[in-house]
């Protein structure tokens, strides 16, 4: 299933207009798309407040997604009497009384005693309240959510930048645990946050350089044989039978058009064995986030 990653919303990448955002969200819907994933952290709060003025009136046809944990950069704050301003806030954004599901955002950067002992509960409390059908967490360290997951108790983890054409170690390190214990796992950031596009990364995109550097050789192979490299890159992802949902970044209907092609592109092994030899030099190099104990990589 492809859902709707809605940062773009908060000119997290680049400046879009509420208007555009707004046809995005509409069209999106209108061709069947059902899951709006946000975040306050999200262009401090912009995200949200664009993606609950789109939805107005549309609220039942979508399963809608935000976060609590994380509000700014370096601004982190998992304790249980925060957890639940935050939901209360989110919602008043949001337009709603209630999200599908609520995650504890980044949880890397938070400790992970607090979060299984206290974030996790006040979540459920959350939940129990009719605030939220579900609850889970997010990060990027793989090693810690696994933990998490096992530990904790949550209904989702949602993992962003570890299965990609760049980097497949979810299926390693955290699919199994999902498994086991019965976990909806979200795969986020299909295009390694635009590594994967013709635009290129971000200025602040933390891979390495010889990592953006493979993205290009990816994107640029993928246009001289005439395949869309955010096609081919979303196709690969949507193939993987352990992820319940792909969340891709989108604020545009030319973005969706294109997302929406992968659904009926049908991947050609040989560019994907091609693919596979121009990133072998850097397949599954990732960075560093999050707390030094939390960061043991996979």
């Amino acid at each position: 299933m492809l859902g709707f990653g809605a940062s773009p919303l908060g000119n997290v990448f680049d400046e879009v207009s509420p208007a555009q955002g707004e046809r995005a969200v509409h069209a999106a819907i209108d061709r069947g798309i059902n899951l709006f994933d946000v975040s306050p952290y999200y262009g401090k709060t912009l995200a949200e407040e664009r993606l609950g003025a789109a939805l107005l009136g549309r609220r039942d046809k979508v399963a809608l997604s935000t976060k609590c944990g994380r509000y700014d950069t370096d601004c982190f704050d998992f304790s249980a009497a925060r957890v639940t301003a935050s939901i209360d806030e989110s919602l008043s954004r949001l337009h709603t009384d209630y999200v599908d599901l609520l995650q504890a955002h980044d949880i890397e950067f938070g400790d992970r005693r607090q979060i299984i002992e206290e974030t996790i509960p006040a979540m459920r409390r959350i939940q129990a309240a009719g605030k939220a059908r579900f609850i889970g967490v997010t990060g990027l360290p793989l090693k810690m959510l696994a933990d998490v997951a096992a530990r904790g108790d949550v209904d989702v983890v949602l993992s962003y930048c570890r299965y990609n054409l760049l980097v497949r170690d979810l299926n390693r390190v955290l699919a199994p645990i999902a498994e086991e214990h019965d976990i909806g796992l979200i795969n986020a950031s299909p295009l390694h946050m635009r590594v994967l596009t013709k635009e290129g990364a971000p200025p602040w995109h933390p891979a390495p350089t010889e990592v953006r550097e493979a993205g290009a050789r990816v994107v640029d192979f993928c246009c001289k044989h005439g395949v869309e490299p955010v096609v081919f890159a979303l196709r690969f992802c949507l193939d993987n039978p352990h992820v319940a949902s792909t969340l891709v970044g989108m604020s545009s209907i030319e973005q969706l058009e294109t997302n929406l092609r992968a659904m009926d592109y049908q991947m050609d092994p040989a560019l994907l064995e091609e693919v596979n030899g121009l990133i072998a030099p850097v397949r599954d190099i990732i960075w560093s986030s999050g707390r030094p104990e939390n960061n043991v990589q996979s």
